[in-house]
């Protein structure tokens, strides 16, 4: 029977019913699994956002300023297919699976956290917090553009 409160114990199922520990040893890989699949949540995360920045980075014409951004007010609800990223490209193509791939990741951890087991719950968040601390830097909306205008 699937647990519907947090309990502790060495007797957890993750994600799979052929993912069951019964010993310390299972228990403490599983564990580990879980931590380890946390970290790598965020560094996909960090790889993630800094591809994006830089395929952001490499579109733009540095010869004229940017183009100011439309106001608000005339944003159209609904976009059509071909004009809400423009054309497709490789540097697009690639985010899309980073952020498909880091998504599902994401939810398996979400998952692994609902079968209630304090253990498994402490590893996931232990494993996200050091993650973020070893890979992204929190300044996820600082953008550093070297030499923008060769103008002068």
């Amino acid at each position: 029977m699937m647990h519907m409160t947090f309990y502790w114990g060495k007797k957890v199922t993750l994600l799979f019913d052929f993912w069951r520990t019964d010993s310390w040893t299972s228990y403490a890989i599983a564990l580990l699994a879980c931590f380890i699949f946390s970290l790598f949540y965020q560094y996909m995360e960090d790889r993630r956002q800094r591809f994006r920045i830089l395929s952001i980075n490499s579109k733009r014409n540095y010869s004229q300023p940017p183009p100011p951004p439309p106001p608000a007010v005339n944003a159209p609800l609904l976009y059509t297919f071909p004009s809400v990223g423009g054309k497709w490209s490789s540097a697009r193509f690639a985010t899309a699976i980073l952020f498909g791939v880091n998504s599902a990741i994401g939810y398996m951890l979400m998952l692994a956290v609902m079968s209630f087991n304090g253990g498994v719950f402490i590893a996931v968040v232990v494993g996200l917090g050091i993650g973020y601390l070893f890979f992204r830097n929190g300044d996820e909306n600082d953008v550093v553009v070297d030499n923008p205008c060769a103008c002068a």
